[in-house]
């Protein structure tokens, strides 16, 4: 078996300024209909802080190894692991590898990756996405300093996925789910429903903005109507409906 990450993983993490380890998977568990978190043991550096990501060496279905990016839910420095969490309900090269990985499995993992992170001068906290964010969305929420307010507006295919997590006593949170019930991954009316059913708090707030690319950009403009500006939003597209991401694990931004 191999003792350390392929010599692509160690050249692409000098390019990013990043780190590269050769993770063992502790543990792979479905959580609801389409949701699975998979434990990694490994450098947990590669973690980051909250908002963070990681790049995984997979095979797709043609065989070649690509890359896949996975915010990170969770991690436990004294035993040296991360937690992931993987939305499989999209056929994929990462989905497919989540539900087959099994204790004992290697892999490649490049970290930690991504610039946006959590606003510690807002007063409030806003994040609107999909399933895949539910992970970053939580790690990030469980640094907000208390006080604090965390408003979280998430569509889930099912409601199997709509998972919670355990905040501390002084957090004030809001969570609205929204079904998708059978529309289009790239119709933003679900959320927009869950928006317009809020009144965004007083004070300065900030938002995260994470999921499909085409529901992202109709949440900026959303937003921006309440009055959120430019500076208040952070907004990052995981993926994109109907098209697979390219081999780095980015969707491609063409229209």
């Amino acid at each position: 078996m191999p003792t350390a990450p392929d010599p692509s993983s160690v050249e692409l993490a000098q390019r990013l300024n990043a780190s590269a380890d050769l993770f063992e998977v502790v543990s792979s568990t479905p959580l609801g209909a389409s949701l699975h978190e998979v434990v990694l043991h490994g450098n947990p550096a590669i973690g980051g802080v909250a908002g963070n990501d990681v790049m995984l060496r997979v095979l797709d279905a043609k065989g070649r190894y690509v890359r896949r990016r996975y915010s990170v839910r969770d991690v436990d420095e004294p035993r040296g692991q991360l937690t992931l969490w993987i939305v499989t309900s999209h056929e994929g090269a990462g989905s497919a590898w989540a539900t087959s990985a099994t204790p004992g499995d290697q892999i490649d993992v490049v970290g930690p990756r991504g610039k946006i992170l959590l606003d510690r001068d807002a007063q409030w906290h806003l994040f609107v996405g999909d399933a895949t964010a539910l992970a970053s969305f939580y790690r990030m929420a469980q640094g907000i300093e208390l006080p604090g307010r965390a408003i979280f507006i998430v569509e889930v295919d099912n409601m199997d996925d709509a998972l919670t997590a355990s905040f501390g006593d002084e957090l004030g949170v809001t969570g609205i789910f929204v079904e998708r019930n059978g529309r289009s991954y790239d119709d933003p009316e679900g959320l927009l429903r869950g928006l317009a059913a809020f009144e965004l708090p007083n004070g300065v707030g900030h938002g995260y903005l994470f999921g499909e690319f085409h529901v992202m950009r109709a949440m900026q403009v959303a937003l921006a109507d309440r009055g959120m500006s430019e500076d208040q939003l952070s907004h990052k597209a995981y993926w994109r409906a109907d098209r697979h991401n390219a081999d780095h694990g980015e969707p491609e931004k063409d229209l």
